[in-house]
Order: C-alpha cells, then sequence, then structure tokens
C-alpha cells in the first residue's frame, strides 16, 4: 500500500511539486528542499526531504530547536505550506524508498530522540514502527502539542494499529488540511481523556501497561 500510493502520489502531484520548489526558489532564491537526518523503524537515521518553510540556515543562530506556531523563522510562503500539509509532500519519496510509512509516529531529529529517551522510558518504543508522513499525533494534534501527550498518542496509535486504521487516519489528514477546527490539538489545560473523547474514542485500560482506544458515538 505504501509503495503504490506514494508512487501514484508523485506522479498525480507532481504539477504541484513543481510549482511549489518553483515559488519556494522564486521567495528568497534559497534551496527548494530542506533536508535532515531522521530516525525511523529500529532507530535507523535516514535523510527526510521536505518543501523548505524556513528561512534559509534558520538554525544558524538558533541552534537545533523545534518549530512553533509563530516561530519567526517560518517563512510566509512556509506559513501556507504547513497549514496545507503541502511542505510534507517530498516525503512520498521516502515511503517510496522504504525508508517512512504513510502512517506512523514523526519523524524526529537524533538529537530529540536521545533527549525524549532520556525524559521517558517508553519514548523507545516509537521505534517498532516506521516513521510517517502522518500519524494519530500529527491529525489529533499540533506543532506546539505537549512531548507527553504526542508520546501518547504515538503509543495508543502503535497498541491500536490496522490497516483501515490507517486509512481512517489518512482520512482525517485530509479533513484537518480543509477544516482547521478539526485538528483541535492538546493542550495542558484540557486533561488526555477528555481530549480523546472530543475526538470521538474512549481509553479501555486493560493493565497499567496495555491502553487501547474504542470508537465512541460523538
Amino acid at each position: 500500500f505504501d509503495v503504490l500510493v506514494s508512487f501514484v502520489a508523485l506522479i498525480v502531484l507532481s504539477p504541484v511539486l513543481l510549482t511549489v520548489a518553483l515559488i519556494v526558489k522564486l521567495h528568497d532564491k534559497g534551496p527548494v528542499l530542506f533536508i535532515q537526518d531522521r530516525v525511523t523503524y529500529e532507530n535507523k537515521v535516514f535523510r527526510i526531504y521536505k518543501f523548505r518553510s524556513m528561512i534559509p540556515n534558520a538554525e544558524k543562530h538558533t541552534g537545533a530547536v523545534q518549530a512553533s506556531d509563530n516561530d519567526p523563522r517560518i517563512t510566509p510562503i512556509g506559513r501556507v505550506l504547513r497549514a496545507t500539509r503541502i511542505d510534507e509532500l517530498p516525503q512520498f519519496i521516502n515511503v517510496l524508498k522504504g525508508q517512512m510509512s504513510i502512517v506512523g509516529p514523526r519523524a524526529l531529529r537524533i538529537e530529540e530522540v536521545n533527549q525524549f529517551e532520556e525524559q521517558d522510558s517508553h519514548f523507545k518504543f516509537r521505534a517498532n514502527v516506521k516513521a510517517g508522513i502522518t500519524g494519530l499525533a500529527q491529525t489529533l494534534g499540533k506543532y506546539d502539542t505537549t512531548f507527553d501527550d504526542k508520546l501518547r498518542l504515538d503509543l495508543l496509535y502503535m497498541r491500536n494499529y490496522s490497516f483501515v486504521k490507517d486509512l481512517a487516519i489518512i482520512f482525517e489528514t485530509v479533513k484537518v488540511i480543509f477544516d482547521r477546527e478539526s485538528s483541535r490539538g492538546v493542550k495542558e489545560n484540557i486533561p488526555f481523556d477528555e481530549f480523546v473523547k472530543y475526538h470521538g474514542f474512549k481509553l479501555e485500560i486493560v493493565d497499567e501497561n496495555c491502553v487501547f482506544l474504542k470508537s465512541i458515538a460523538k
């Protein structure tokens, strides 16, 4: 499914890819693609491809820091690309190469993985599946969703994985692109179980190490 969809997507979306590449290049004459080492299945390192949404050499003065909603390093073109998720489209190349899946936990940089594994011992389990272009944490969360809540969503995805649910996440991704309110985002002042219920699920706790999502009527 990953290979077939990514192959077709790259062909069908080629006019969009070429147009965006031209717009990014003409905007500030900088590189079209943002290429960076990221971590995927079994902690293998690969080079991820995205359309550049920040100013050239964005981390030259700030160092390796994660982007926020109002990050001044993001270009005007980049804000549109991020809001529509178009900046993620070149990752279909990574999927075609077998480095990523369409659905899975977000691909993080090596420094972030090392840092987060020190913060929470459960973080290492994210490496049990391939990194994905989209996922439960990407569709239900936001750029500024807390680390703890993103990890909960990633682990819940892995506990509840199925091909049908992957298709549902892909559908939800399209929904988020066209309806920004559908991605409310996990905030610190929203209890996690309330957030999950908001999106039509409930938590079923089997034991302290086994938690599943059950669909409910909204």
